[in-house]
């Protein structure tokens, strides 16, 4: 609670009890002592407040805002007040109202400098830094100069003259003021003086942003000598290759020479020839090369490197430095035992030419120590080191792209030589730790990704459930092995079964800005797979931690302010836009009141009292489109495909465009779903004149734009559909955009919400889409499986589009209730046939209505009766051992109990709107 130890007034005394209640959670109490304090002292405001925190934590959160707005119209000055408000209103998640607070005791007290300073944090909550600048701008010399020293230039060259900057956080942040001025000369002086020598806390901080600043002013010459100096002291810091590098061809494009006298250049001589840094490239490699100890890698990679870039250039200086294949064969001798040798060389296998593929694996093969061939014709390594280095010659293989060129047999026979390794290197790894992983998981997992291969080139299901099983026997050897559990979560999705898959990701653990780079792998598949309760989940997993960061970020800059660390802060301020700006943050969040509006609206809660709790308003988009940020993770899952198998950026830009055209079809529909429920207040006839100029007329022009909007999106979303895009497997997932149109459901949606479109036309799409949902998910032919997930994905649209048609017929029931009460009224003796005829055109659309979900529920029964009755038992599993089987099995056991899952789900659903529909009457 508030420091109250500190505050030397009489009140405190009589508070202390309060505070003590509330700091041990016994809110009640504190509740009761506040009212005791109040009926004696009605003035004391904090009291009030104290009184306020407690109801708001015994969750009566009006009554205490209510209460507090009260303290907070006095404008109190007293600490206590403050404070205590303080802390109420970030409990209730109301920073802004924070900032109020203080903006009025700073007009009271000007002279407070505490209150500027509150003030000042306050702002830096909220992200408003031009009123924090006239924050500080108010206060005293002293307060401006600890506080407020962004873009506050004048003042910190006033301390650099007066000798006052002492501490390196002042340094930085004179520097950060200068860079973000633009003022690169005047930073690279502060830099190199004496002020510079104050960067200490950072290894090699002044140098780098010496280079830094060097590559933004072009100056090459500096740039060069740095980065030979550096690369002097530390040959292996990779940093300062690429630098060295280019800041060569920059001087031969410019023609550079060195001055007649004097030195090259501020930092020293100058490297401006292609024979100079081939002469320095090679000395590197000599003083690795004789040493004792074991060589860096630094230098090995920078020749490969430099032939990399003079090939590209067309430099003929690149043969000087050697023939690529026997520099990768030697990189290999001296680090093949390493686990970085594959992605260190998997970047240069672009040097090698076609023909010399199988030589180049085939002279690494024999660089592999293996002892004699067992009983099944494979020769295994007899230690770690062996092991890695056959490893890696697989892996390279791979990335050649020898293993796609491979036929069925012989991808077969290289699966059973990949698990035999797997199985043999599990004894190396005996004594391992839970938490650890085995030496030959690597093997486990490329023999998974040619399963996969075989899958998709023939669509024989039989591969991905052999591969399911070694997954899962790879996970039972290493529990914490999460590439295993992506690529089983990964396929789990793909064959429509999500009920594994809740396990898997919980057991990936993952950390803070996680949820937003590969949260997408759960929320893409839960609810179009059928599992709403796991759907929803996975969208709290997402949503609490994108909520929590707009917390969590404010707090952070607050304390980088407090403690100096000024060059944090536009990297927090920078995160925060960062996650307010996801793609993922606004997909869940759509995603997720939908799915609450799918399943609660007119079976918890009527449809307008839903989009009511939910605080909706159609005619708001609060989707920031023109900035929206894809932070998601596609390279999440280790591959060694070849070059032409690789995600390109294309393939980035087109599954952007992919989920922005889905994601603002469901922000639309969710829009349009709140203006209908608006326009379900239908107002009495005496009252329609008012009720027109009070804005209803607003509300039915908010459709009619929302609806032609959603019929253009429909049109790009159509274009982007007959593209067939086709992205790479491990590559990112396609939105449910295609399946949405071919299924019938956009359209079924939006005849529905147009509500002009004749009732007849929406009971032929509804059976269209039903129609779709025929066939069997799960089927055994000749022993062997058969799996349909798409079926699932066409039930779930089927549902949604339910939900949708019946709020319209509700609406319709809503509109039509007054008319026919109008009708009755002027009804005389003989019958009116306009009653009549109302009531039989709903009854009639109704009716139909009911007896499509009764059809639906029929097949769904169906589908569950003849999954249950399927026997896996008889699928057959020859050519594999028991243990093996069992893994097998367990993988298909989930499918199905998956399948049941989802069924079941959809079903339920169905019937309580099945249950709704009954009692729709005028």
């Amino acid at each position: 609670m508030a420091a109250r130890g500190h505050v030397q007034d009489p009140n405190d005394r009589r508070l202390r009890p309060i505070y003590d209640y509330l700091d041990n959670g016994n809110n009640k109490m504190a509740i009761q002592q506040a009212d005791k304090l109040l009926k004696k002292h009605k003035d004391l405001h904090c009291a009030k407040v104290l009184k306020a925190i407690g109801l708001q934590r015994t969750g009566k959160q009006d009554e205490a805002f209510t209460l507090a707005q009260e303290v907070a119209t006095l404008e109190p000055t007293d600490d206590n007040s403050l404070q205590a408000l303080t802390i109420l209103y970030r409990e209730m998640h109301r920073p802004e109202l924070v900032t109020k607070l203080y903006e009025a005791a700073v007009k009271k007290v000007p002279l407070s400098e505490e209150y500027h300073s509150h003030l000042f944090m306050a702002y830096a909550r909220v992200g408003e830094y031009k009123k924090m600048q006239q924050a500080i701008s108010a206060q005293d010399e002293k307060l401006a100069q600890t506080m407020y020293l962004p873009l506050a230039e004048r003042m910190v060259e006033k301390m650099v003259r007066e000798e006052k900057i002492e501490a390196e956080a002042e340094v930085q942040l004179y520097f950060m003021i200068l860079e973000r001025l633009g003022k690169c000369v005047e930073a690279l002086d502060v830099i190199r003086g004496p002020l510079g020598e104050k960067l200490t806390s950072e290894l090699q901080s002044r140098e780098n942003k010496c280079m830094m600043l060097y590559q933004r002013l072009q100056r090459w010459p500096e740039c060069n000598s740095l980065a030979h100096k550096l690369l002097l002291k530390n040959p292996d810091d990779w940093q300062f290759y690429p630098c060295y590098f280019d800041s060569l061809f920059h001087l031969m494009d410019d023609s550079w020479t060195p001055p007649e006298e004097g030195e090259h250049c501020v930092e020293g001589s100058v490297h401006y020839t292609v024979a100079e840094v081939v002469r320095f490239v090679e000395e590197r490699i000599k003083g690795e090369d004789s040493k004792e100890s074991r060589p860096l890698r630094g230098p090995y990679l920078a020749r490969l490197e430099l032939i990399h870039r003079l090939r590209e250039k067309g430099c003929p200086e690149e043969s000087q430095l050697g023939e690529p294949l026997e520099l990768m064969l030697q990189f290999f001798g001296k680090f093949g035992d390493k686990p970085c040798c594959i992605t260190d060389l998997k970047l240069y296998l672009h040097l090698l030419s076609p023909d010399q593929h199988i030589q180049f694996i085939n002279r690494l093969g024999e660089a592999v120590p293996l002892g004699e061939g067992g009983e099944e014709g494979f020769a295994f390594p007899e230690d770690t080191k062996a092991l890695q280095r056959h490893l890696c010659v697989c892996q390279l293989s791979r990335a050649l792209g020898l293993h796609h060129a491979l036929d069925t047999d012989g991808k077969l026979r290289l699966i059973t030589e990949l698990k035999a390794h797997y199985h043999h290197g599990l004894q190396f790894g005996k004594t391992s730790l839970k938490t650890e992983l085995q030496f030959s998981d690597m093997y486990c997992l490329m023999a998974a990704h040619v399963y996969i291969d075989l899958w998709k080139e023939n669509g024989d299901e039989n591969m991905v459930l052999q591969c399911l099983g070694l997954l899962q026997e790879g996970l039972s050897h290493s529990p914490s092995n999460a590439q295993f559990k992506l690529l089983l979560l990964l396929l789990y999705c793909h064959l429509g079964a999500f009920e594994p898959v809740v396990d898997l990701y919980s057991s990936l653990d993952a950390k803070h800005v996680q949820h937003d780079t590969i949260g997408y792998l759960l929320t893409r598949y839960a609810e179009s797979l059928g599992q709403f309760a796991a759907a929803s989940q996975s969208c709290n997993f997402s949503l609490r931690f994108f909520h929590s960061n707009q917390k969590d970020t404010s707090e952070y800059i607050i304390q980088a302010y407090k403690y100096g660390a000024f060059e944090k802060i536009p990297e927090f301020i920078a995160l925060r836009s960062r996650l307010n700006q996801s793609l993922h943050f606004a997909q869940v969040r759509t995603e997720r009141m939908l799915l609450d509006l799918f399943l609660e609206a007119d079976i918890v809660l009527s449809l307008e009292e839903s989009v009511k709790a939910m605080g909706l308003s159609p005619e708001e988009d609060d989707i920031p489109w023109d900035s929206i940020r894809d932070n998601r993770d596609l390279t999440v899952f280790t591959s060694w495909d070849p070059k032409d198998r690789h995600l390109t950026e294309e393939h980035r830009r087109l599954s952007l465009e992919e989920e922005s055209v889905w994601l603002r079809i469901r922000s639309l529909t969710l829009r349009l779903l709140a203006s209908l429920a608006l326009l379900g207040h239908t107002p009495s006839q005496q009252n329609s004149e008012m009720a027109n100029e009070n804005g209803v007329g607003d509300k039915s022009s908010i459709l009619s734009s929302l609806l032609s909007q959603l019929d253009q999106t429909l049109q790009t979303a159509a274009q982007i559909a007959e593209k067939h895009t086709q992205y790479p497997f491990l590559g990112p997932p396609s939105t449910r955009l295609a399946p949405a149109l071919s299924s019938g459901s956009c359209q079924c949606q939006v005849a529905a919400l147009q509500l002009s479109v004749h009732l007849q036309e929406l009971e032929t799409l509804g059976l269209e889409i039903l129609n779709k949902c025929k066939g069997d998910l799960l089927e055994m032919k000749d022993s062997r499986l058969k799996t349909w997930p798409s079926l699932l994905e066409i039930h779930v649209f089927f549902v949604e589009t339910v939900c949708i048609v019946f709020w319209m017929a509700s609406y319709c029931a809503k509109v039509l209730r007054p008319l026919k009460a109008s009708l009755q009224k002027k009804k005389k003796k003989k019958k009116d046939t306009n009653t009549a005829l109302v009531q039989f055109i709903l009854f009639s659309f109704t009716g139909s209505l009911q007896e499509l979900l009764a059809q639906a529920l029929e097949h769904i029964k169906g589908q569950e009766t003849g999954m249950t009755a399927l026997k896996l038992a008889s699928f057959t599993l020859e050519g594999h051992t028991q243990e093996e089987g069992s893994f097998i099995k367990a993988a298909m056991d989930k499918v199905q109990s998956s399948y049941l899952r989802s069924l079941q789900e959809v079903g339920d659903l169905l019937k309580k709107r099945a249950e709704t529909l009954k009692n729709l009457k005028i």
